[in-house]
């Protein structure tokens, strides 16, 4: 059974750091590209950050480049985000979501067959 699960959240204080994961199971991982989302209460769900199965092709959210980094570890079936100089507009419930394909729209969730069931960041003094 396909399964995504995300973790790595917490408290952060306003210029903190938290590295989130995505481990997957169940499928063949590196044919699937992976994005990293997220959705604020009251808000839309939004592309944070997405990667190409080979991990060489990355995407970042405007609202986000400079602060976090995406990378992949194929062998271990694990997606990473690294997110430094975090601020409180970044507090929300994290997912990461499998696509069998990847371009330049990969921070659109329509795209993206499977999700994980979210990890949350709050990030608060």
């Amino acid at each position: 059974q396909l399964q995504l699960v995300e973790s790595g959240g917490g408290l952060v204080q306003p210029g903190g750091s938290l590295r989130l994961s995505c481990a997957a199971s169940g499928f063949s991982w590196d044919n699937y590209a992976i994005g990293w989302f997220r959705q604020a209460p009251g808000k839309e769900r939004e592309g944070v950050s997405c990667i190409n199965p080979g991990g060489r092709s990355t995407k970042y959210a405007d609202s986000v480049k400079g602060r976090f980094t995406i990378s992949r570890d194929n062998a271990k079936n694990t997606v990473y985000l690294q997110m430094n100089s975090l601020k409180p507009e970044d507090t929300a419930l994290y997912y990461c979501a499998a696509a069998s394909t990847y371009g330049s729209a990969c921070l659109a969730p329509m795209l993206y067959n499977y999700w994980g069931q979210g990890t949350h960041v709050t990030v608060s003094s």
